[in-house]
C-alpha cells in the first residue's frame, strides 16, 4: 500500500499541484486494478514530465552511440575494437557507460555472437567472422539518466537460417510494441512477442527478460516474454520499460560461462538474437525512447 495522501496535500509527483488536482483519479483507478488482484506500479517508478524529459535526452545518445557502432562494424573487428568505440563515443557525447563496473562487469558495452545469448564480454581475441551475427547492447547514463536499447548486426554473408532468426526477433519486439497501452498489462505484450516467436519455430529465454529502466539502470518491472495475456504488472501512463526478448533457435535453456561468470550462452549451441528498445506508456497508447 502507497502512503495516504490528503485530498489538498501536495501531489506525491512533485508538480506542487493539489493531489485533488493531479493524481488522485489516477491513484484511484489504479487501486481498483489492485483490489481486482492485479499486480500495479508503484509510485516511485512511475516518471514525471521532468523526469521523460531527461530520459529522452540520455536515450538521443544511446540512439547516436548504436549508429556509430553500426557505421564502423566489420568483419575482421575484434569485439574490443567495439568497446573502444562505444567507450570513446559515450564520453564525447558527455555520458557514462553504465555497464562499466556495473556488478562488476569489466567493460562499457555488451557484445553477444552467435549462441551467446546476453551478456557478451569484449574481448581482443573475439575477432568478427564472415556469417556472424552479433547483438550490440549499449546503456547510457547522461545527467544522471539511464538508456539502454540493443541492436543485431549481420557479419558479411550471414545465412538465410540465421537472418530469418534476426528478423523474427526483430518482428517480435514491433509486435509486441503494439499491445504497450495505458490499463493493459505487461502480459499481453507478452505473449504477443512469445506467440510470434514460436509461431516461427524458435524458443524464447524464460529466466532473463526486460526491465524498467530511467532513473536507475534496472527498476520495476521485471518484463517477461513467456508471460500471458491480461497477467504481470498494469501499464499505466509514464511507466517506462524495455522490451527485448531473446529469441533461440533451438531450446530455449541456456548456461552462464563459469570463467566470467557473466556471458550467457544457448545450452545447445545454436544461434540467439536479441531487439531491444526502451518505451514510454502514454495517456493514448507508448511512445519509442530507445532503439
Amino acid at each position: 500500500m502507497e502512503k495516504k495522501i490528503g485530498k489538498n496535500d501536495p501531489c506525491w509527483c512533485g508538480s506542487g499541484n493539489k493531489y485533488k488536482f493531479c493524481h488522485l483519479s489516477f491513484d484511484e483507478k489504479i487501486e481498483g486494478f489492485r483490489r481486482n488482484g492485479h499486480k500495479v506500479p508503484p509510485r516511485k517508478i512511475i516518471k514525471t514530465p521532468e523526469q521523460i524529459a531527461g530520459i529522452k535526452e540520455s536515450c538521443k545518445l544511446n540512439i547516436a552511440i548504436l549508429d556509430c557502432v553500426g557505421e564502423r562494424i566489420k568483419e575482421g573487428m575484434s569485439t574490443e575494437e567495439i568497446n573502444r568505440i562505444v567507450h570513446e563515443k559515450t564520453l564525447q557525447l558527455g555520458g557514462i557507460p553504465a555497464p562499466l563496473n556495473f556488478n562488476g562487469f569489466p567493460k562499457s558495452v555488451c557484445t553477444s555472437v552467435n549462441s551467446q545469448v546476453c551478456h557478451g564480454i569484449p574481448s581482443e581475441e573475439d575477432i568478427l567472422k564472415n556469417g556472424d551475427i552479433i547483438n550490440v547492447d549499449v546503456s547510457t547514463i547522461y545527467n544522471g539518466y539511464f538508456s539502454d536499447s540493443s541492436r543485431m548486426y549481420l557479419i558479411g554473408e550471414v545465412s538465410e537460417e540465421k537472418k530469418k532468426l534476426v528478423e523474427v526477433t526483430k518482428e517480435c519486439v514491433e509486435i509486441g510494441l503494439q499491445q504497450v497501452k495505458p490499463w493493459g498489462f505487461l502480459g499481453d505484450m507478452g505473449q504477443a512477442v512469445n506467440d510470434h516467436a514460436t509461431k516461427n519455430g524458435y524458443s524464447v529465454v524464460r529466466e532473463i527478460g526486460g526491465h524498467g529502466v530511467g532513473l536507475e539502470f534496472h527498476e520495476e518491472p521485471w518484463v517477461s516474454y513467456v508471460s500471458r495475456k491480461g497477467r504481470e504488472m498494469l501499464m499505466v501512463p509514464g511507466m517506462i520499460f524495455t522490451i527485448e526478448p531473446m529469441v533461440n533457435m533451438g531450446t530455449n535453456e541456456i548456461f552462464i560461462d563459469e570463467d566470467d561468470d557473466w556471458t550467457v550462452y544457448t545450452a545447445d549451441g545454436k544461434p540467439s538474437a536479441q531487439w531491444e528498445i526502451m518505451v514510454l506508456v502514454t495517456e493514448e497508447g507508448y511512445e519509442l525512447l530507445c532503439y
